[in-house]
């Protein structure tokens, strides 16, 4: 079954899902390196409700966010990997800096971010209450990061010859 969709697309199937009295849960994130935090993290999302979108940053929006290094992982390969995750029902790429554009044109009843969001500096949450919706913080999950990962390969492994491993 396919799980990654453009945005006309799941326009369609989340106003369908609605209307048969679905709950329609919506996160996005960069998810660059897959990671148990990530995983814990959507597990939790989607019991919020009936069905968890996930809208992932595309490689450009990533890049201004983390910066030119990364993403590490490309989009479709970071879509497709998330697809398989039992915990989410849809995946969307989005370009824009933030996911507000998405948030008003899908209207999910939930949208819920990590434990290192305040509730007030969610983008998209006052958008979700307007229209009836509520916003969630799932509780952060300790020292789990896609950046504690790479420094670590990076420290390990080095970034040059003589480091124990190819560059």
């Amino acid at each position: 079954m396919n799980k990654i969709y453009g945005r006309d697309e799941l326009k369609a199937i989340v106003d369908r899902l609605r209307q048969e009295g679905k709950t329609v849960v919506f996160t996005n994130g960069c998810f660059d390196i897959l990671h148990a935090g990530h995983t814990r993290y959507l597990r939790a999302a989607r019991t919020l409700g009936d069905v968890l979108v996930l809208a992932l940053n595309s490689d450009s929006s990533v890049r201004s966010l983390k910066g030119g290094k990364r993403p590490i992982v490309p989009a479709a390969e970071r879509a497709e990997v998330l697809a398989a995750l039992s915990s989410v029902d849809y995946v969307t790429v989005f370009d824009e800096p933030t996911p507000l554009e998405l948030i008003e044109f899908l209207r999910p009843d939930v949208i819920v971010k990590g434990g290192d969001w305040a509730e007030k500096d969610i983008v998209g949450g006052d958008a979700v209450r307007s229209w009836g919706g509520r916003v969630a913080v799932m509780p952060e999950i300790e020292g789990a990061s896609t950046t504690n990962i790479i420094e670590k390969v990076l420290h390990v492994y080095g970034t040059g010859e003589g480091s124990g491993g190819k560059p």
